[in-house]
């Protein structure tokens, strides 16, 4: 087979599932359906907001970028440190979780383009590095430096460089491979089954393509975001795929290994029919679904409704700032979603001043928030609450 064939990505995706596949699709399936179900939607969608801040934090640490979420919480509120390394950092981790939030946006009113098409790909790093510093899109080929146009396929012999062992189609032919590769991927032409298969199988092959100089596995990981919204297992964006892909379900090496691995060609006559292994892409997307499956149900136990609010209370007892009446706002927003400013004397039983004292201080500490100064107050997850709030949701300091 000629080595730079579109074929070469092929199989590009499983017709069928095995046993063992559909078992996962099926359990992971019934479990997104089920999280965050009993929250409010208010809740629900402010704790959608703290999923993208972790998505992003673990789709630097992929990259090799350990971005604290306090860090991407400031850039987020406009406040970079002044060293150049962490405020370029700072801006990528506001750029993902940015382009997260209109990928959202969008599928909640229903204007999500296809997740693989050439276009959505392209706007999708084309606005991941919209804000970038110079400093941000050049990068190394060889010995040379050149400056990469976001949301463009790489179109040079100087982009063309080996991912590890893996050497990428050659640039002149990224665009048929991309072209290939939209139509394979087109999840309006399959059921439900078949999108979830997809969205693991497309992850490898889009990598394993490498249309872009650089950036590649951040699209990708966002491409998921968006293939599992369609496929109806997003749950409202209450799970995050990167961070099962950073911790893998054995060790951390678990996501390259397994990338590696699907990289295998065709082994024999009884290995499909493709240029690649059809036995190391049934691996794959059964590991993949997996760690989906292992991500979801942790969020779903993470987001009970009784444990987050056993959580609030016992967060309130232990911080010496806060009187414990503050437990009563803060269950009060997890049930109702929201609620207005004149209510607080009644919810916590203070007089009104007192009242609007301790509103003030729950404020200040963003436990609570609104969106106009005189607003609706909702729950918030500031980030120096998350370790006791949500633990094992970052690894340990």
């Amino acid at each position: 087979m000629n080595v730079e064939s579109v074929d070469r990505i092929e199989p590009a995706r499983l017709e069928e599932p095995t046993a063992a596949i559909a078992d996962v699709i099926a359990e992971l399936s019934a479990v997104a359906a089920t999280l965050g179900k009993a929250l409010h939607p208010r809740t629900a969608a402010n704790l959608a907001d703290l999923v993208r801040i972790m998505n992003t934090y673990y789709s630097n640490l992929i990259e090799g970028h350990d971005t604290r979420p306090r860090d991407i919480e400031r850039a987020l509120a406009g406040e970079l440190d002044l060293d150049e390394g962490r405020r370029n950092l700072q801006i990528e981790a506001a750029a993902h979780v940015r382009v997260q939030a209109e990928v959202d946006r969008l599928f909640a009113a229903g204007a999500l383009p296809a997740p693989a098409s050439a276009a959505f790909l392209k706007w999708l790093h084309r606005e991941f590095y919209r804000d970038a510093p110079e400093a941000m899109l050049v990068i190394k080929a060889g010995d040379r430096q050149l400056r990469m146009q976001a949301g463009q396929w790489r179109s040079q012999p100087a982009h063309d460089v080996a991912v590890g062992r893996h050497i990428p189609p050659s640039s002149h032919r990224v665009a048929d491979f991309m072209d290939h590769f939209e139509t394979r991927f087109r999840l309006d032409r399959m059921g439900r089954a078949a999108q979830i298969m997809a969205m693991a199988s497309a992850h490898h092959r889009f990598n394993y393509i490498h249309p872009f100089p650089d950036g590649n596995g951040r699209v990708s990981r966002l491409m998921s975001h968006a293939m599992a919204s369609v496929a109806g297992i997003g749950a409202h964006g209450l799970w995050s795929v990167s961070r099962g892909l950073a911790r893998g379900l054995e060790s951390r090496g678990d996501y390259k290994r397994m990338m590696d691995h699907a990289d295998t060609p065709r082994q024999g006559d009884r290995d499909g029919r493709g240029n690649l292994s059809e036995a190391a892409l049934k691996e794959f997307v059964l590991w993949f679904l997996k760690v989906c499956v292992d991500q979801v149900t942790f969020m779903s136990e993470l987001f009970d409704l009784n444990s987050l609010s056993r959580r609030l209370r016992t967060y309130v007892e232990r911080h010496p700032a806060l009187k414990p009446e503050v437990a009563r706002l803060l269950d009060e927003a997890l049930l109702r979603g929201e609620f207005e400013r004149g209510e607080i004397d009644r919810i916590t039983g203070l007089p009104e001043r007192t009242a609007r004292r301790l509103l003030a201080d729950v404020l200040d500490l963003g436990l609570l928030g609104s969106e106009t100064p005189k607003g609706k107050v909702s729950l918030r997850f500031p980030a120096h609450a998350l370790e006791e709030l949500f633990p094992r949701l970052y690894p340990q300091a």
